[in-house]
């Protein structure tokens, strides 16, 4: 835990709500839209590309995404019942089982967890052009999942804002499901966060979160260079390289 920050490190393990004003909403990147679609440099005729435009203006305009963020003390000491590293959160039920996330947060002082999610007003519009528009349906759904990442990078700069006024250093965020890390320690992280009460995340008996479009990530801090600085994501060490549905179409699931 860091010493000597008394009142900073108190407001970080209070809850931090995420709701941005309407000129503060983040912006949809273009690119990453036509990356989520598939698209490899392909001629766009403008009748289409208008079409593109308008779900995302629309996407823009209509849904406000939301958040919370908390930081809890590491315990990277431990292990699972198979005898694979086990990293807990103090005072919570958060295991994050795996080398993976054992990599990424050893060595941390604590742990930024963070959910973010665009509500059920994206859930229940994905739902309606599903089974009326298809082309706009899947523009809006990869709009939407390009949206929810913005979202989520103005959290991550908060976080680098908290990590500063800590004397702390921070590394790249981090999702339940990467690696080897389980998608079902996404459980835990929505009931220590409370998302359902503040946010009505929920998540689903195969440890999917809903809304669909929302997501968890955690943070290391750290009181000096993290451990994994330079251990980004990457397809060489992705144990799902082999069946990749976006190497696939020559693109990744990460920003470079």
């Amino acid at each position: 835990m860091p010493q000597g920050t008394g009142a900073i490190w108190d407001s970080l393990r209070t809850p931090g709500l995420y709701r941005p004003q309407s000129s503060e909403r983040p912006q949809i990147d273009r690119a990453e839209v036509l990356r989520y679609l598939g698209y490899a440099g392909q001629e766009l005729k403008p009748d289409l590309a208008e079409r593109i435009e308008h779900v995302i203006c629309q996407v823009e305009e209509t849904l406000l995404p939301s958040g919370v963020r908390q930081a809890f003390p590491v315990d990277a000491t431990g292990t699972d019942e198979d005898g694979l590293p086990c990293v807990r959160l103090a005072g919570t039920t958060v295991e994050l089982r795996g080398r993976d996330a054992y990599r990424h947060l050893r060595g941390a002082c604590c742990c930024m967890l963070l959910v973010c999610t665009l509500g059920m007003a994206s859930e229940r519009a994905l739902r309606l052009l599903g089974s009326r528009r298809p082309l706009e349906s899947a523009v809006y759904d990869a709009a939407c999942s390009a949206y929810v990442e913005a979202a989520l990078d103005q959290m991550d700069a908060a976080v680098s804002d908290d990590a500063q006024k800590l004397g702390l250093s921070r590394n790249w965020r981090f999702s339940a499901g990467y690696g080897d890390c389980p998608l079902e320690a996404q459980d835990s992280i929505v009931a220590t966060c409370n998302a359902g009460r503040l946010l009505g995340v929920t998540v689903t008996p195969a440890h999917l979160l809903l809304p669909s479009k929302s997501v968890t990530a955690f943070v290391g801090l750290f009181e000096g260079e993290p451990a994994s600085a330079n251990d980004r994501p990457g397809c060489s060490t992705c144990r799902l390289r082999g069946s990749c549905a976006y190497r696939a179409r020559g693109t990744t699931c990460y920003r470079s």
